[in-house]
């Protein structure tokens, strides 16, 4: 065998997983045919978060009066889309590069090209032909494309979203998750018209009721028109019909429920009604050896359980077996304010017949948030009623994404109210919350 383990795709789940097996002494290739770091570090989850963050400066910059900065005429403020651009393009490439040089300080060879599937665990790739013991599909998905109905609108792959030489007014947004609402916060961040429309019954499937309702809520508090269970019917004369309502539309931009980006194979993968790759509990496929892990499985669609299944089946190679529990990895919008959620839900927790309580704590009473005017948001807390037992916690703040850390700690080692509560953080900060809300939990929270 040419390789131990070959691996196609170099996004999150791949890239990661090509890093493992090098440090643990696996010969390992990796093919890529565009992308090195792929979707993540080109047009998702980096460069747009890129864009949000500059939206959020923008935003801010508006309000430095209040913190004693004089001398902004917030009047002539204005965003600047190419230096917004530019500036996300260079983090990406340091990324990229990045990844290039630990993927071959780690041995790791780097092959370019598209790859294809052969019998018995062989791979080609352009004239090249690959053996190898194992191999990981990693090739990730892409939003599906929008109705036929409307192909004559101004649709806008996100994959082409920066090849945009300057925004318009009006924007339209369709799609069902995270990454719709991020992008619609952002173009109503920089002053644009936004109509956000979800066209299917799993709006923000997986998140708690609670957060739906108070993302909805904030949205249209923003003037970002929500339209829900609804489909674009038609695009005509600079304007989309949805539900009979026209909305005036320069700009659409797809956000949609995703589709697998599969490689192509001489014996079929079997896929699920869904159209990703079928695999079983250790994300093998109907191919003795062959795995498919992150977007591809359709078991995730986020970066850090992409890479998480990466690690976990490189272990898997190197014979140590572990369950994959989904439940101890967080969900994340870089909104504003930020918001996370790590474990059950109330659905979740009624579903499953466990007896819990709900706990809360806003930030309006935290001294470190009032400082950084951040108090819009809020930690609640879904607990085991008889045991205390930390079920799930939701985070609104403005660093919510990364105070969700907290929490993942707290799940891994099955931690208790009491524990939270007992748990000293330093004061000033945002991340006392976790002791409010851990005596929250036996009705003797400090600040409440």
């Amino acid at each position: 065998m040419d390789y131990d383990l070959v691996i196609i795709g170099a996004g999150p789940a791949g890239y990661v997983a090509a890093i493992r097996a090098g440090q643990v002494g696996l010969k390992t290739a990796i093919i890529e045919k565009k992308y090195m770091g792929g979707m993540c570090f080109h047009w998702g989850c980096i460069p747009t978060k890129s864009l949000l963050e500059s939206a959020k400066i923008f935003e801010k910059t508006k309000h430095a009066a209040d913190f004693g900065i004089d001398g902004i005429d917030v009047g002539k403020l204005s965003f600047n889309w190419q230096k917004a651009k530019s500036h996300s393009t260079s983090v990406t490439k340091k990324m990229s590069d990045g990844v290039t040089s630990l993927l071959l300080k780690n041995g790791v060879e780097i092959i370019t090209g598209t790859a294809k599937i052969g019998e018995e665990n062989t791979i080609y790739v352009d004239n090249r032909k690959i053996t190898t013991e194992n191999i990981i599909i990693a090739t990730g998905s892409k939003p599906k494309l929008s109705d036929a109905k409307i192909a004559n609108a101004p649709i806008v792959e996100m994959e082409k979203l920066f090849d945009l030489q300057s925004i318009p007014e009006n924007i339209v947004l369709t799609g069902n998750h995270v990454s719709a609402i991020e992008m619609a916060q952002f173009f109503r961040l920089i002053g644009k018209n936004v109509t956000l429309i979800a066209n299917s019954d799993y709006f923000l499937d997986g998140l708690d009721e609670y957060l739906i309702s108070y993302i909805v809520k904030k949205l249209e508090s923003e003037n970002i028109r929500v339209i829900l269970k609804s489909y674009p019917e038609k695009y005509e004369n600079g304007e989309l019909t949805v539900g009979g309502i026209k909305i005036k539309c320069d700009l659409l931009v797809n956000c949609n429920s995703r589709k697998a980006i599969l490689p192509e194979s001489e014996t079929p993968l079997e896929l699920t009604e869904r159209g990703f790759i079928r695999t079983t509990e250790w994300f093998e496929t109907n191919l003795k050896r062959v795995f498919a892990i992150g977007d591809v499985s359709g078991k995730s669609f986020v970066a850090h359980i992409a890479s998480a299944h990466g690690i976990h089946i490189v272990n898997y190679i190197k014979g140590i077996r572990t369950n994959f529990d989904n439940t101890t990895y967080p969900i994340n919008m870089y909104t504003v304010p930020e918001i996370s959620q790590i474990g059950m839900t109330e659905k979740q927790a009624r579903e499953v017949g466990v007896e819990y309580k709900i706990s809360e704590f806003p930030l309006s009473a935290n001294g470190k948030a009032m400082i950084e005017g951040n108090t819009e948001g809020f930690i609640r807390m879904i607990s085991d009623r008889k045991y205390g037992q930390v079920l799930g916690i939701q985070i609104v703040a403005a660093n919510a994404t990364d105070m969700i850390a907290e929490a993942s700690a707290y799940m891994n080692v099955e931690s208790s109210v009491y524990d939270i509560a007992k748990t000293i953080h330093a004061h000033p900060t945002v991340s006392e919350i976790y002791n409010e809300i851990g005596f929250d939990a036996f009705e003797k929270a400090i600040h409440k």
